[in-house]
């Protein structure tokens, strides 16, 4: 098994496929129009047994922490902390800059990537406030997940999954998006698990 080998697919509940996290157990997955749903699956197949309306009309990426769900959406330009099993608001704060596209967590902090400003930020859980921000390896910044070690990074001009250090962004490997239009990302700690937007298909990506 090479990197960026495709270990399983599924189709996507929606035809709008954004954000994927991991909780240890389930897949959470949201999409960028309407119904405007954030969806709880099976990550044998993909089956939906939870899903509940995202709070604004964009929801992007989303990530969990452990605890509670992470999600940013393009039209609020707000990231929020949600409860996972009813998608309730528990807080909220503004984003650096404008764009906002992927999100994650690494244990301590959250990470954002924006479009607008072009620039990754690593964020103070508990008023959004910068403490780094560098600039995205490409031009059309999409999904974002922390693996432990590295951040992994997709973006929808090159079509590449990136593994970039949390230092300063320089990309460490790269691979070949399997569909054509990347964006979110989650690591289950063994693997990663990405979602299409244009397949809207959710892949299990081999890391090795």
């Amino acid at each position: 098994m090479a990197l960026g080998d495709i270990l399983k697919s599924f189709a996507a509940p929606s035809t709008s496929s954004y954000g994927i996290a991991f909780d240890g157990r389930t897949l959470y997955h949201s999409e960028f129009s309407a119904p405007d749903t954030i969806y709880q699956l099976d990550v044998r197949a993909g089956i939906v047994f939870r899903s509940y309306a995202a709070i604004a009309t964009t929801p992007l990426d989303i990530e969990f922490d452990g605890r509670v769900l992470w999600h940013v959406d393009a039209a609020t330009e707000l990231i929020y902390q949600l409860d996972p099993r009813n998608g309730a608001v528990l807080k909220s704060f503004a984003v650096p800059g404008d764009g906002p596209r992927g999100l994650t967590w690494d244990g301590h902090s959250v990470w954002l990537s924006e479009d607008g400003t072009q620039l990754i930020y690593q964020l103070d859980p508990r008023n959004g406030a910068v403490l780094k921000s560098f600039a995205v390896p490409g031009t059309n910044p999409r999904g974002l997940t922390w693996d432990g070690r590295s951040l992994w990074y997709s973006d929808q001009d090159t079509d590449l999954i990136a593994e970039i250090s949390p230092a300063d962004g320089t990309v460490q490997r790269t691979f070949a998006a399997p569909g054509g239009t990347p964006n979110g990302l989650t690591c289950d700690g063994r693997a990663l698990w990405h979602v299409d937007q244009g397949t809207n298909i959710i892949y299990q990506i081999s890391l090795q």
